[in-house]
């Protein structure tokens, strides 16, 4: 998964938040992601796009790191 943006992710089902590693070190988590919208965003190819123009202007975050 080699992105310029995205180191790696995690997604925690029971509580629906997708947890973003991002290159620059930061970790955030997106609250209240769907397992629908997470599917989608494991399957496609550009991460950061999707991350982008999909979760970040429909779900509330919370800096972790």
């Amino acid at each position: 998964m080699p992105s310029s943006v995205i180191n790696n992710y995690k997604y925690f089902p029971e509580t629906e938040i997708l947890r973003i590693i991002y290159q620059s070190g930061a970790v955030y988590d997106y609250l209240k992601v769907p397992p629908q919208i997470f599917d989608k965003f494991k399957a496609v190819q550009s991460k950061g796009r999707f991350l982008n123009y999909t979760i970040k202007p429909n779900f509330k975050y919370k800096k972790i790191e």
